[in-house]
């Protein structure tokens, strides 16, 4: 059976929406025209709290990879309804969704203790973090489409 995909709309607790710029998810104050600009993000629930996140229609998928003591946020260009088929290959894709209210965090499930995160700033790369800081935002609305 392949998994459901869903689209939903996401946004962090300063207005910032997603969007792509040169193949990098950023996220910024996007008006006007550029409203359009907004990536939705696909869901694919694995079980109640662990999901997988893609945009493009679930064709680029966003994955957590090691580089030395960091952890680094990458787009990766695979089907999110295929990468269910094998838990050890999907864990870098794998998040773990936890609602607080109206907003809920992401946090790897490869890396445990690094959170999906933007920054105070706009237009400013989506990226994943270790530490809860004001120029880090890890909080996000997240809304179905």
């Amino acid at each position: 059976m392949t998994p459901k995909k869903q689209a939903y709309r996401i946004w962090d607790i300063c207005q910032k929406t997603f969007y792509l710029r040169n193949n990098q998810l950023v996220a910024g104050y996007l008006q006007g025209p550029n409203s359009n600009l907004e990536e939705k993000i696909d869901l694919v629930s694995i079980d109640p709290h662990s999901v997988l996140l893609g945009i493009h229609d679930g064709s680029l998928c966003l994955a957590c990879v090691k580089s030395g003591d960091t952890v680094l946020l990458r787009l990766e260009a695979v089907n999110i309804t295929d990468l269910n088929k094998d838990r050890n290959e999907s864990e870098r894709f794998t998040f773990i969704k936890s609602e607080n209210g109206s907003t809920c965090s992401f946090e790897s499930a490869a890396c445990p203790g690094w959170f999906l995160c933007t920054q105070a700033e706009p237009d400013r790369p989506v990226s994943l973090s270790n530490t809860q800081t004001e120029a880090i935002i890890t909080k996000f609305y997240f809304q179905k489409e």
